[in-house]
C-alpha cells in the first residue's frame, strides 16, 4: 500500500482551507447578528394600517354610480387607473388616503357629492426564502404568523436556524431579526421571510 504524505505545502493548503471555512462561518454569523431586532411597531403591525401595493386587487364603490363602481388592480408601478379621473397613485398609501383622493377628484365636476369606499379583495402574496423545504411565493391569509408561514412552506430544513428568522416588510428599510417562539409576529402582504442557516 502506498501512502502519500502532504508535506509542508499540503499542510499549508489544508490550513488555508480551514481558515477560509472558519472565516465564512464567522461572516455568516456576523451578517445574521447585524440585523436589528424587530421593532415594537412591526410586531404590532396589522391590516388596520395596511398600505396598498402592486398585486393588490380592490373594489371601489362610488355610491349611486354603478358605471364607476368596479374591481381594479394596483399596477406594478403602484397606480390605479380610474374612469374619468385617470391614474391615481395608490402604492404605499393607506386605503383611507386613496379614498380621499378619489372623492376629491370626482368632486371636481364629475360627481355631485361623491361617496367612495374601497375594500381589498385580494392581497398581494408574501415570500419565504432560505432554509425551508418549499421556498417561494404564497398567497396571503389574514392572521397568519411567521411560524405558521414557515409551516406552510414545508417547515425547516435540517440546516435551518430555528431560533431566529429575518423579516423584511415591503414598507421597511431592511431586514429585522424575529426571535421565534418568543414573539407572535403577523405576516403582512408583500413581506419577505428569510430563514438562514445555523452555523454551530
Amino acid at each position: 500500500m502506498n501512502c502519500k504524505h502532504d508535506g509542508p505545502r499540503g499542510k499549508r493548503r489544508h490550513l488555508a482551507l480551514a481558515v477560509a471555512g472558519a472565516a465564512a462561518l464567522m461572516l455568516g454569523g456576523c451578517a445574521a447578528a447585524g440585523a436589528p431586532p424587530i421593532s415594537t411597531a412591526d410586531v404590532a403591525a396589522g391590516l388596520e394600517t395596511y398600505r396598498l401595493g402592486a398585486g393588490d386587487k380592490v373594489r371601489v364603490t362610488v355610491f349611486n354610480e354603478p358605471s364607476l363602481t368596479g374591481e381594479y388592480n394596483i399596477t406594478p408601478a403602484g397606480s390605479l387607473a380610474f374612469p374619468l379621473i385617470g391614474v391615481v397613485a395608490a402604492g404605499g398609501r393607506t386605503i383611507e388616503a386613496v379614498q380621499q383622493e378619489l372623492t376629491a377628484k370626482l368632486a371636481e365636476g364629475y360627481v355631485n357629492d361623491p361617496r367612495v369606499s374601497i375594500e381589498v379583495l385580494n392581497y398581494r402574496p408574501f415570500y419565504i426564502l432560505g432554509e425551508v423545504n418549499r421556498p417561494g411565493e404564497y398567497s396571503y391569509a389574514s392572521g397568519m404568523t411567521v411560524e405558521q408561514a414557515i409551516a406552510r412552506a414545508g417547515g425547516f430544513t435540517y440546516r435551518a436556524n430555528e431560533k431566529t428568522v429575518f423579516l423584511r416588510r415591503q414598507t421597511g428599510q431592511g431586514e429585522s431579526a424575529v426571535p421565534l417562539r418568543s414573539a407572535q409576529v403577523a405576516v403582512l402582504p408583500g413581506d419577505t421571510i428569510r430563514v438562514g442557516e445555523r452555523y454551530f
